[in-house]
């Protein structure tokens, strides 16, 4: 059994494939596995880092933004978009997969389409509630479309077979003990927790709201826990100060670049506040937290928003559009909300309601049952 995954761009996009990959090592310990993707991106390092056989292939996108530097960005990419099909079937055949799944990334488009016009057998799965570029086009040549919601499904065409599988979720998530990361995370008997991050480069304006919810949280009981990004760690401690705030010393007040103990952190928190990537609002639901999501806005085709709207529309999250917010706004929901514990509790429990816990399992039972047709 050899299986080829493509994928690549975001996190996003390999990590759920590396998940899936690492449930069919544990069960299937004979399947060959391979992962293709550009050999300058995220996905080389992190799948060499998970163990797997990585085979390089650069596929590039289009900048929509026109400059000088963009223009020449997508000379190349038309490149090597000219000689796509050619080079993945050169990597197909070198490899010989009896099937071949995509999750996302200007890579699984080329690679799936020539894999499956090759007459392999072809799954690609879709993490956000609507569905990227890649997926409509692919949608008429795959054998089959893995959708992590339903609502996904009504901007795919109806001829289009398709499966709700979930996005995978670490097993770490699911297994988090809240006392401990509490006990661990130091924060005290009864304290709220908020955690609240904006991606790993992190965002201005959510800083900002962030660092006006901390001058509010000031002499209550709450604990923060907060991910400035890449480009929030010296301008955070810059808004703070403006807020006459000294960031030397707030016991109450976690600050990080970054959040390497999301397990811990989510088991601990209360109230999430944070961005609406397919596989956060998977790792919310995972965990029942109660949350205020900030699509970001410099998306493909906006679907941070679709994918917030599908728990907004759950009563399982408060979401607040980029250019609606401010500190203000954002003081007075988190005050809203940490002012009645019930509904902090039901936002949680309509979150869970939404969480598939098996989607490792899920996807894996659909790539054995389309290898054995």
């Amino acid at each position: 059994m050899r299986i080829l995954f493509a994928c690549g761009g975001t996190g996003g996009h390999i990590n759920p494939a590396i998940a899936v990959a690492s449930y069919i090592r544990e069960h299937y310990p004979e399947a060959i596995i391979r992962f293709a993707g550009n050999p300058k991106g995220m996905e080389a390092k992190l799948v060499s880092r998970a163990g797997f056989d990585f085979a390089p292939i650069t596929i590039k996108g289009f900048q929509r933004k026109l400059n000088w530097r963009n223009i020449k960005y997508n000379i190349s990419s038309v490149f090597y978009l000219t000689t796509a099909s050619a080079r993945a079937q050169k990597l197909i055949r070198d490899f010989d997969p009896d099937i071949v799944v995509g999750t996302g990334g200007y890579v699984s488009g080329p690679i799936l389409r020539k894999a499956a016009k090759m007459g392999i057998k072809t799954l690609s799965h879709e993490s956000n509630a609507f569905p990227g570029v890649t997926t409509k086009l692919l949608a008429r040549y795959v054998d089959k479309i893995l959708l992590a919601v339903p609502e996904a499904k009504q901007y795919l065409s109806d001829q289009c077979e398709y499966s709700v599988t979930g996005n995978p979720v670490r097993e770490s998530i699911l297994f988090a003990d809240r006392s401990k990361a509490r006990a661990k995370l130091g924060i005290g008997e009864g304290q709220i927790c908020i955690l609240s991050f904006g991606g790993s480069q992190g965002a201005r304006r959510l800083n900002e709201a962030m660092a006006d919810l901390m001058a509010w949280e000031q002499g209550k009981n709450i604990h923060h826990i907060h991910a400035t990004g890449m480009y929030g760690v010296d301008l955070f401690p810059q808004l703070l100060k403006e807020r006459g705030l000294d960031p030397e010393n707030m016991p109450q007040a976690d600050i990080r670049e970054y959040i390497n103990d999301m397990d811990d952190c989510l088991a601990a928190a209360d109230l999430v506040i944070g961005r609406a990537g397919a596989l956060t609002l998977s790792e919310l639901e995972a965990a029942g937290r109660a949350s205020i999501l900030i699509p970001s806005p410099n998306v493909a085709e906006n679907h941070q928003y679709f994918n917030a709207m599908v728990l907004a529309d759950h009563d399982a999250a408060v979401v607040i559009e980029e250019k609606n917010l401010s500190g203000e706004l954002m003081c007075r929901t988190v005050e809203s909300l940490t002012g009645d514990p019930e509904k902090l509790k039901t936002l949680g429990r309509n979150a869970q309601s939404l969480a598939i816990l098996d989607a490792n399992r899920k996807i894996c039972e659909e790539i054995m049952t389309l290898l054995k047709k």
